[in-house]
């Protein structure tokens, strides 16, 4: 078992299949050793996980929704790149996230998936990275997050 297998399982974390896109794109795109995985929202019990952060969420709420993204994302990288072992770096993430116009934290929200990849990857997941506040995401959702890789 590779390591960053074994790190996933000692952490109790199966990745999920790659979702179906809702809308037209495609989930991932290689281009040379970069790998850009499409934007994923929160979800809940396989639901969008619907909420506005400054409004009827929390910060940590947010930052379980953010990682629960990181999963997800990591299990189209796993596609995409033919095993997490390939992935030499996580090189970017952008996160966008459901908030209120007096709410700041978006940036300790985004640290529920930035934390994430730095514990399964070590030094190859620590990125560069972007968190905004939107006005909405699509289906309601609290959070989506996108992310560039480069593969071996």
């Amino acid at each position: 078992m590779s390591p960053i297998a074994e790190k996933l399982r000692s952490l109790n974390i199966t990745l999920p299949p790659v979702s179906t896109p809702s809308a037209a794109y495609v989930p991932f795109v290689q281009t040379g050793k970069l790998v850009f995985i499409s934007g994923h929202i929160a979800k809940k019990d396989g639901k969008p996980w619907v909420g506005q952060l400054g409004k009827n969420m929390t910060t940590e709420e947010g930052q379980r929704a953010a990682r629960a993204i990181a999963i997800d994302l990591m299990g189209t990288l796993q596609t995409a790149a033919g095993d997490l072992q390939n992935v030499k770096r996580i090189v970017k993430v952008m996160s966008l996230v459901n908030s209120t116009a007096d709410f700041t934290e978006q940036h300790l929200v985004t640290n529920g998936a930035s934390e994430l990849f730095g514990e399964v990857f070590g030094e190859a997941g620590k990125h560069a990275r972007s968190a905004f506040g939107v006005a909405q995401i699509p289906m309601g959702a609290c959070v989506e997050i996108e992310l560039i890789a480069e593969l071996a």
